[in-house]
């Protein structure tokens, strides 16, 4: 039984050994096994890090140059924005409004009247028909040489009755200094027989009547209402038009159109003062070529300011007439004007006449 007991123990102790070998080649192998996944998966990873750290290194180096390149580009849209305004401020960028016109015309012409308090017509007259003839002869000349040549020509033809009965050539030598005289004498010869004829020898008080005469538009026309009747108008030559689109008050060249648009800006009551004062600034100090920009009264009214002359000392010798200290236009100026009169032609000056006599 002993015996028996024992060979059963023994067979155990075997079975167990061999159970037990078996396990340690079981953990072996799956160690074994084990050992075998992980090192063809650790090495992988390893490859794969290159990549992902050279991605990595790749990725801040794109997103600097991204940056750089916006940063480029932003002051490009600076630059851009900032040469826009200049682009619309050379063209216009916005229309002056017509209630701000309205209101820089009246300042012109309240500051104008400050200095030209004395503003008249500078043309020498004593009643509308000299008026009238004076203002047809200053075409293409000055208002200062029709006044040296019409003291004789009056005296020779007083009234519309004896200009209309004149000798043409007769006619034509007196008013020669003028200019373009045969023209003009064919001009004066036709409106007096008009007023003779069609008027009863005297000036007519409209503009539709004043433009029907031979050589008178309505410049002439606004020259003689405003001057010789009291009546309201703006005389647009080419001073006036000058000046009103220098100071921006207008774009218009045709003087029918530029009368309108300033009378739209100015009450009637101020349209012919408004018309001297602006003429007597364009012949003494805003010029055609060269203004005196440096001696401008309303200068800070003028969006044209500095096309001329803008040093004051160089700008007062520009100054013409009686801002200049040189004689007027008028032989006969009013009581108020500051300036010394006008001389008359030498040849026709009675003073010399009478002492070469």
């Amino acid at each position: 039984m002993a015996t028996e007991d024992s060979a059963v123990s023994e067979r155990e102790e075997a079975r167990r050994a061999k159970t037990a070998k078996k396990s340690t080649a079981a953990k072996k192998t799956t160690a074994r096994e084990g050992s075998a996944k992980k090192t063809p998966a650790a090495q992988p990873p390893a490859k794969k890090a290159a990549p992902k750290k050279a991605t990595a290194a790749k990725v801040p180096a794109t997103k600097p140059t991204a940056k750089k390149a916006a940063a480029k580009k932003t002051p490009a849209k600076k630059a851009t924005a900032k040469k826009a305004p200049a682009k619309k401020g050379t063209a216009g960028t916005k229309p002056e409004s017509q209630a701000s016109k309205a209101s820089r015309a009246e300042r012109i012409n309240s500051e104008l009247a400050e200095v030209y308090y004395y503003a008249h017509p500078e043309l020498d007259f004593e009643n509308s028909f000299e008026l009238l003839v004076a203002t047809v002869l200053s075409a293409q000349t000055t208002d200062l040489r029709v006044n040296q040549t019409t003291p004789a020509l009056f005296a020779a033809y007083p009234t519309p009755e004896d200009m209309a009965a004149a000798n043409p050539e007769e006619l034509e030598e007196l008013i020669r200094p003028t200019g373009f005289f045969r023209a003009k004498a064919k001009s004066l010869l036709g409106l007096s027989a008009a007023l003779r004829d069609s008027f009863g020898g005297e000036v007519p008080g409209t503009v539709d009547e004043l433009v029907t005469l031979p050589g008178v538009g309505r410049k002439t026309a606004f020259v003689v209402l405003g001057n010789a009747f009291g009546v309201p108008g703006l005389t647009v030559d080419t001073h006036f038009g000058r000046l009103v689109r220098r100071w921006k008050l207008t774009e218009q060249t045709d003087a029918v159109k530029v009368e309108k648009e300033i009378d739209a800006l100015l009450p009637k009551s101020e349209w012919t003062m408004f018309s001297h004062r602006t003429i007597f600034h364009g012949r003494r100090i805003c010029h055609s070529r060269r203004p005196a920009c440096g001696a401008c009264p309303i200068a800070e009214l003028c969006p044209s300011y500095g096309e001329g002359e803008t040093d004051p000392e160089k700008a007062k010798k520009l100054l013409k007439y009686e801002m200049g200290g040189q004689p007027g236009q008028r032989l006969k100026p009013p009581a108020d004007y500051p300036g010394q009169p006008a001389p008359p032609l030498p040849s026709r000056d009675p003073a010399a006449t009478g002492a070469a006599q």
